[in-house]
């Protein structure tokens, strides 16, 4: 007992040093369990990919071969530490021919894909900037019809991967994130998704998976790192301060496009069975003695487009890749232009929104469904676009919908997530 007195007393008289070991000790203990953990989710999804490895395959098939582009300097150069210690045990286990192809600088992915022979399946371990040069160097290939068919994994390791929500369920485990993508891949169910090319008047089109967007709270998100020293109130901080330097932050732009177009019936999964022979021999004879009438050729309608000036704070044009499950009954993409008269509370507080998630519209934001449209910048309206979180000089464009072009892995609790959800 004198001793637990005498230990309780020398805290009490080195109180400063007894605190301080206390914060020290909580940190490292919450630390090593967070550790611990992560090795058993690493595990986890070792054993799950053992079991895809273990399976038979026939003596005259092979294995398939997985191209994986990753980027080193994703997450601030952590992405290949990631990417080896969640990602490619998990491949390898799975039985997968793995060829791992790095890239040095920006923009180096879109020529890496003019060198890509035939793969099975395409993998992109990266951030928005890695998939949107993979995606965009894909389908600038003379022979992108071969390619656009293999499927394509994303893997998210990089700072911002905002095309990760629409496939996996995101959580604030880095681990597991990259852990249930890499995962999803193994499992095989894919989903289509659009694609948006945007093409200036000289320069080669360009392609996005989530969408373009151009107005001040673009510009706005692209300066909030610079106000780190305020910590939680960056966002707000920036916000303010911008509209201390101009104010009204109003953009004119005119634009021209097409109305959606319908979207066809999906193709069933599976090739109904053939006839049998006598059905196909009275076919054939009724078709010969009894030809069916020839249409004529419909003539084609003009296109019908449609001119719309808009004054806006920001325009975001997006696909609906963030649900990929979602029915529709037309193929378009959703023109928003958030409305010009926002008081300066109102730009504040919409604007921390939209830096969280882009997609966030406000009440009175116009918006138009539309398959092709045409910006036209008015005088004054330059500035930067950015697509897929990468920034590009603003100029007159084209911005098309390719509908369902590409196909991507998707894990099942995402897509029993998203379903439930439109119930």
């Amino acid at each position: 007992m004198a001793r637990v007195v005498k230990l309780f007393r020398t805290l009490r008289n080195h109180w400063k040093k007894s605190t301080f070991a206390v914060c020290v000790l909580a940190y490292g203990g919450h630390w090593l369990y967070g550790k611990h953990c992560e090795n058993i989710l690493r595990r986890e999804a070792c054993l799950e990919a053992r079991e895809f490895g273990r399976q038979l395959i026939a003596p005259q098939e092979r294995l398939k071969k997985a191209t994986v582009i990753l980027n080193p300097a994703a997450c601030n150069g952590k992405a290949n530490s990631l990417f080896e210690k969640n990602a490619a045990p998990i491949l390898h286990l799975a039985g997968f021919e793995v060829t791992v192809v790095k890239t040095d600088y920006e923009g180096q992915a879109k020529k890496m894909m003019d060198l890509v022979e035939h793969t099975d399946l395409l993998i992109v371990a990266g951030g928005d900037g890695t998939l949107q040069e993979v995606v965009t160097g894909l389908l600038r290939r003379s022979d992108q019809d071969t390619f656009r068919h293999a499927p394509i994994g994303f893997i998210p390791l990089g700072s911002q991967n905002s095309m990760s929500a629409g496939l996996h369920v995101v959580s604030d485990n880095k681990v597991k994130d990259i852990t249930s993508a890499t995962l999803s891949i193994l499992k095989g169910e894919t989903v289509p998704l659009d694609v948006l090319q945007i093409k200036g008047e000289t320069e080669k089109p360009v392609f996005a998976l989530m969408g373009l967007r151009w107005g001040a709270f673009r510009d706005v998100s692209a300066t909030v790192s610079k106000y780190w020293y305020l910590g939680p109130l960056k966002t707000h901080a920036a916000h303010w301060f911008r509209t201390l330097w101009e104010w009204p932050l109003v953009r004119e732009v005119s634009i021209d496009y097409l109305p959606p177009t319908l979207r066809p019936p999906d193709l069933p999964l599976h090739k109904p069975p053939r006839p049998n022979l006598l059905h196909r021999i009275i076919r054939r004879l009724k078709n010969y003695w009894n030809p069916p009438l020839k249409e004529a050729p419909k003539a084609e309608e003009p296109e019908h487009w449609t001119e719309q000036k808009l004054s806006s704070v920001e325009l975001f044009i997006q696909t609906h890749n963030k649900n990929p499950v979602e029915r529709r009954i037309n193929d378009s993409m959703m023109i928003c232009a958030e409305s010009d008269n926002l008081t300066v509370g109102e730009f504040i507080t919409v604007g921390n929104k939209k830096h969280q998630d882009p997609a966030v519209v406000t009440e009175n934001c116009t918006q138009i469904e539309a398959s092709v449209c045409q910006l036209k910048l008015q005088e004054g309206g330059g500035g930067f676009y950015s697509i897929d979180n990468e920034d590009y000089e603003a100029m007159p464009v084209e911005i098309r919908l390719l509908p369902r072009k590409l196909q991507f892995f998707m894990s099942a609790e995402r897509r029993q997530q998203l379903l439930s959800q439109m119930q």
